[in-house]
């Protein structure tokens, strides 16, 4: 990944003979190809519209939006993983979407300080917005010069979901809540040939358990020194990094965990193959009827001493927010339009009742057809809430901390092998 100043180079200020040379290269990008200066046409970049959560909730949205505004046209570019990419290779030829719906992680940390997207501060307020958007998240979209990055829109619990039947089939009595009680459930489970925690320990799934896990002798203020510092030498992350390897090392993970993926993971926990899975709520709106019947959804099990008073879960605001491009500028008429329909009541009520989406804006619809997700957004004051790192971990070190992380869930790697390789992630970035 370039450096900071490098993308600040490409993406705000742009050479004319980086644009020049890299132009022809691009001619088969669709977002390119795609991106309309017409004014009566919006242009909005997302990853919903094919598979991803909430698809079909939006693309109805969209046709009931078009329905209202006639004489607007809307365009939906569709990527996947990718989109960040896309958007920036865009950006470079100045022929970028008006708006973007993408999470707050890893290259997309420096849109906003770089010029690639501008502060909506101003727009959320000339538009009347503000009320519309839970605290806490308005809070997680504002970074450090009080610039407000996006309309915040998709939130997601992340709590561990708990196959009760499974463990009733191995003599576990009781979810766990105690690193002991979770080490004896594993081993029970093991006797039946039943995974006992699935993890998708090669990809950004095993990345959040592995930073969850190392909390658990961390307040949250520490924890934000150790995920922007990379500094996993204090006390309090040495034992949590211990007490990780001590739990893998006995077995609560599922076989080979650092080659699984989210998709590995979801599968064996949704077939029952698995007891116990950390999922967001977009995994737990996936859980099949026969499965969710005998799933309970907690929080991860503490040890002894440790910093938080009830079992652990992660829970974040910033999953996908509205973000205004400067050639969305040219059409504020048309963005407000689209935010403004975006932020109704009922658009927001719709994505919770049909695609079992949490919110990062004020509702009191709850997701009753996604039991496992209403159920994570009941848990309150039974769970205590850890540190998501994404918006505190420097962009150039997300992807090398996954590599890290893969090495973490091999069993047998020492605790200081552990530590050594979490802190070479943010020095070799």
């Amino acid at each position: 990944m370039r450096s900071t100043m490098s993308r600040r180079g490409f993406l705000a200020a742009g050479s004319g003979l980086a644009a020049a040379t890299t132009l022809p290269a691009l001619a088969g990008c669709s977002t390119l190809a795609s991106a309309d200066s017409d004014p009566d046409t919006l242009v909005v970049h997302s990853q919903l519209g094919t598979t991803a959560p909430g698809s079909p909730t939006y693309l109805s949205a969209l046709n009931t939006f078009r329905d209202e505004n006639p004489g607007l046209k809307v365009k939906n570019l569709v990527n996947g993983d990718d989109l960040a990419q896309v958007y920036e290779t865009s950006r470079l030829a100045r022929k970028e979407p008006d708006v973007v719906m993408v999470n707050l992680y890893d290259k997309t940390l420096a849109w906003t300080d770089v010029g690639a997207t501008v502060d909506v501060k101003g727009y959320m307020d000339d538009w009347g917005l503000r009320e519309r958007v839970l605290p806490v998240a308005l809070d997680a979209w504002t970074d450090g010069e009080g610039r407000l990055r996006a309309f915040p829109y998709f939130a997601t619990n992340w709590p561990v979901a708990y196959n009760t039947a499974l463990l009733d089939r191995a003599g576990v009595d009781a979810i766990p809540t105690t690193g002991d009680q979770l080490i004896s459930a594993a081993r029970k489970l093991r006797a039946k040939g039943i995974a006992p925690v699935t993890v998708g320990g090669n990809d950004w799934t095993g990345q959040k358990l592995l930073a969850q896990i190392i909390q658990t002798f961390l307040t949250p203020e520490e924890a934000r020194k150790v995920f922007t510092s990379g500094d996993f030498g204090g006390r309090g992350a040495r034992e949590g990094i211990e007490y990780f390897t001590a739990l893998r090392d006995a077995g609560v993970f599922a076989d080979k965990a650092q080659g699984l993926t989210s998709d590995t993971m979801t599968t064996q926990f949704n077939t029952g193959h698995a007891a116990i899975q950390s999922a967001m709520s977009s995994a737990l709106a996936k859980v099949p009827d026969k499965i969710a019947r005998h799933t309970e959804v907690g929080g991860w099990p503490l040890a002894p001493h440790a910093a938080h008073d009830k079992p652990t879960i992660l829970r974040t605001y910033t999953l996908i927010g509205f973000w205004i491009s400067p050639n969305g500028t040219k059409k504020l008429d048309a963005v407000e339009k689209f935010l403004r329909f975006m932020y109704r009541p009922e658009t927001v009520s719709r994505f919770i009742k049909e695609s079992g989406r949490d919110m990062a804006l004020r509702s009191d619809t709850l997701s009753t057809d996604f039991p496992l997700v209403a159920d994570a957004q009941k848990l309150g004051d039974d769970v205590s809430e850890a540190l998501l790192p994404d918006v505190y971990v420097p962009p150039a070190a997300t992807q090398p901390l996954i590599t890290a992380t893969s090495t973490a869930f091999t069993r047998g790697t020492s605790p200081a092998r552990v530590r050594s390789v979490l802190e070479a992630a943010y020095r070799t970035a």
